[in-house]
């Protein structure tokens, strides 16, 4: 992939679709002192280079629980037996693939990989430690540990820019 230049305008339109990415073209150039045809085009760019991945909605998983009946979060380290790359890439190829597994990480040192999970409720958990973790022989060690509160959630990314040349504006 191709280095990309970041330069301050660059910076700001990504925190503020940080935090908020349903502003209107219009909006982020008023907030991002920039023009409108100037906003459009950087983002675009900004998009083909892959450091936008995807724009959501963050739902309020407190306030859906009792609606959808989600109300369970686990932090969950596992342990692997064997750690060859194959066997690694196994179980984080199964782990992504089920639903119910919001976050996964590789880890080091300790565990192999790092989970949060949401499932229904405790029944929800033990069927999915079941079919995810105890069906897997290469699975040595499970640890999980409930959420009894949700102080902070966020995915947004600090952006300051690092010291260097400037890019050209546009």
């Amino acid at each position: 992939m191709e280095q990309i230049e970041l330069d301050g305008v660059d910076i700001r339109l990504l925190d503020l679709l940080q935090q908020d990415a349903s502003l209107s073209n219009q909006a982020l150039a008023e907030r991002a002192g920039t023009s409108p045809p100037t906003c459009l085009r950087r983002v675009k760019r900004l998009r083909e280079a892959g450091l936008i991945e995807r724009e959501i909605a963050i739902l309020a998983a407190d306030k859906l629980a009792p609606l959808l009946g989600h109300g369970l979060c686990a932090i969950v380290e596992i342990t692997l037996d064997r750690q060859g790359a194959e066997l690694l890439a196994d179980f984080e190829k199964r782990a992504v693939a089920e639903p119910a597994v919001q976050q996964c990480y590789r880890v080091s040192p300790g565990p192999d990989f790092v989970l949060v999970l949401q499932v229904r409720d405790m029944p929800g958990y033990l069927e999915l430690a079941q079919g995810l973790f105890n069906s897997d022989a290469n699975v040595r060690n499970v640890k999980a540990f409930f959420s009894v509160k949700r102080s902070k959630f966020g995915v947004r990314i600090a952006m300051a820019p690092r010291p260097g040349p400037a890019a050209a504006s546009d």
